[in-house]
């Protein structure tokens, strides 16, 4: 079967794939990497790549889209709902932080940045509270760990034991 794809090349130095919403395969490689390799990297993910559009298929039917008042409704909650766990959490562990941005990413649930600000997708408050903590401790962990290293993962995991079965969680939706 012949997946189609876009390629991103970049600085980068391995391939990754990507799997849109909407089911477009995007492979980002480095900039020396031949289209032939690319082709031959993507036929050996063919059954991770259907999987991963079928599952973007099942999540668009399963939810609607989100009218106007529905968006402002969430995003009303989120402003208050998102920064009181963040000083919740922040307090707890003993962390700093700047600014907290609610905004809507399509592809991110949360980050931070290397100042301290905090930025979270609105949508988090469509998701069981354990999801939306898992996001909080895991940004505010990166004001410790600016990573993804086994020190920055024990940070989570000493505020959050279960930390593994709500990153699952956020996967699947």
């Amino acid at each position: 079967m012949e997946i189609s794809y876009t390629i991103i090349r970049s600085n980068r130095e391995t391939v990754a794939l990507q799997v849109k919403e909407d089911g477009r395969v995007v492979v980002r490689a480095p900039r020396d990497l031949s289209d032939e390799q690319i082709r031959r990297f993507v036929q050996r993910h063919t059954t991770w790549i259907l999987n991963r559009q079928k599952k973007a298929g099942e999540i668009k039917k399963k939810h609607a889209e989100i009218t106007d008042e529905q968006r402002a409704k969430g995003i009303a909650e989120a402003k208050i709902r998102i920064p009181q766990r963040v000083a919740y959490y922040a307090q707890k562990m003993g962390i700093t932080y700047n600014r907290i941005t609610i905004r809507e990413q399509k592809t991110r649930w949360g980050s931070c940045s290397s100042k301290g600000n905090l930025n979270f997708n609105w949508k988090l408050v469509l998701m069981p509270e354990q999801v939306l903590d898992y996001v909080v401790v895991h940004e505010l962990a990166h004001r410790r760990e600016m990573n993804h290293s086994p020190q920055f993962w024990k940070i989570v995991e000493q505020e959050l034991p279960d930390y593994r079965e709500r990153r699952k969680y956020l996967k699947n939706y």
